[in-house]
């Protein structure tokens, strides 16, 4: 059975940092693109941050210089290391996994978890 599971969310006050894990269970993580996406109720749902298998990675302009994404295939985890967190950050963070062969894999979300930057 798939499951992504993330973990790690909470309430942070503004500048502090939280880091979000993500285990893939159940999926050829190595031939899948893992990402982060975020939503605020009402609006949709934005890319935060994606990792290629290569380890390549993009950021939304908006969290550049202050989050990292990683992965570990051995331990089928993408994390997200999120520093000087704003309360604009408030959102449910979801963990997303793209295989790079559609035609083979199937694209898989987890189930979201809430972060909340306030003072």
């Amino acid at each position: 059975q798939v499951q992504l599971v993330e973990s790690g969310g909470g309430l942070a006050q503004p500048g502090g940092s939280l880091r979000l894990s993500c285990v893939a269970a159940g999926i050829a993580f190595s031939r899948y693109y893992m990402a982060w996406y975020r939503q605020v109720p009402g609006q949709q749902r934005d890319l935060v941050a994606a990792i290629t298998t290569f380890g390549g990675t993009h950021y939304a302009d908006s969290v550049k210089g202050r989050f990292t994404i990683s992965r570990d295939t051995a331990k089928k985890t993408a994390y997200l290391q999120m520093n000087n967190l704003k309360p604009g950050d408030t959102a449910v963070y979801y963990c997303n996994a793209n295989p790079v062969d559609h035609s083979k894999y199937t694209e898989y979300w987890g189930q979201g978890t809430q972060v909340t930057v306030s003072s």
